[in-house]
């Protein structure tokens, strides 16, 4: 069977009138350390007369700053791309763990301010969780899996850790956020990741059905194995199925969009496709 998909995802935003649109910050190309390889890429976006430009910003990321010089109705987003899902084993190698620690990095090692709740949690781990830094964060992974159920929540921004162990449950991006403040309590350097999830669900009798989201899921720099990606959703390493598209400190800089425009009303719709190819 061939390991290569093809994902198409669009974004349509429409407005209740012409609105001005600052510069908007798209961030859905995967990034260089991306470990399934992307074999082809394509962003378009709507209205035509934008202009694009393709930059890396601070945390490495690729990122398309794409600016209207017209009021427009409605903005769409189409990314299309081709990968090699080819199964690879997580624990043979993370990406490459840099040698000293720029400023952003810096950033990811805030020792952060737990609560109550956070602090309970974290102090009834320690006493069993193992000394080797890997299988410490499995095991911080598969309690977060434990104690948080998963729910799809389509308000914007993350949760904070209080919140989402008073309430029990949260999104990806709330869980992951969860993981990486705890991961910085025991004094790693953590940062939120967000990206396209592919997986292969089962369909009627043996016909595979293959799904993919917008998900997000933390990394942790641990000694010897570079940036490890949890996933808090599935208690899982992160692997062939994980296509990241941005990192940061905070998930406001893992935005998959992101921009100012004028006061209205607006509604928006996201499609997502994915198929294998066949040779």
């Amino acid at each position: 069977m061939s390991s290569q998909i093809m994902l198409v995802h669009r974004t349509c935003y429409r407005y209740d009138k012409p609105v001005t649109m600052g510069p908007q910050t798209v961030r859905l190309r995967p990034m260089k350390a991306c470990r399934t390889p992307v074999l082809t890429y394509e962003l378009k976006v709507e209205p035509a007369g934008g202009v694009m430009a393709w930059e890396q910003d601070d945390n490495g990321n690729e990122t398309a700053r794409i600016r209207f010089d017209e009021k427009v109705t409605h903005f769409n987003i189409e990314v299309s791309l081709v990968a090699d899902m080819a199964a690879y084993d997580p624990l043979c190698m993370g990406s490459e763990e840099p040698l000293s620690l720029d400023d952003n990095d810096l950033a990811c090692r805030e020792k952060p301010e737990l609560g109550k709740e956070a602090t309970t949690f974290i102090n009834g781990l320690l006493t069993s969780l193992p000394d080797d830094p890997l299988r410490k964060f499995i095991s911080t992974n598969e309690a977060i899996v434990r104690r948080v159920r998963y729910e799809r929540r389509m308000e914007p921004g993350v949760l904070s850790a209080e919140e989402v162990l008073r309430r029990n449950n949260g999104s990806c991006r709330d869980s992951a956020w969860l993981m990486v403040l705890l991961a910085r309590h025991l004094g790693y350097a953590a940062r939120f990741v967000s990206g396209y999830l592919v997986q292969s669900l089962p369909g009627a009798g043996r016909e595979e059905v293959l799904n993919c989201d917008l998900h997000a899921w933390a990394q942790i720099l641990l000694p010897g194995h570079g940036w490890m990606g949890f996933d808090t959703t599935s208690g899982r390493l992160a692997g062939e199925g994980h296509i990241p598209l941005a990192v940061a400190a905070e998930p406001s800089g893992a935005a998959p969009i992101s921009g100012l425009l004028d006061r209205c009303t607006s509604c928006f719709d996201v499609s997502m496709q994915v198929q294998r190819l066949f040779s």
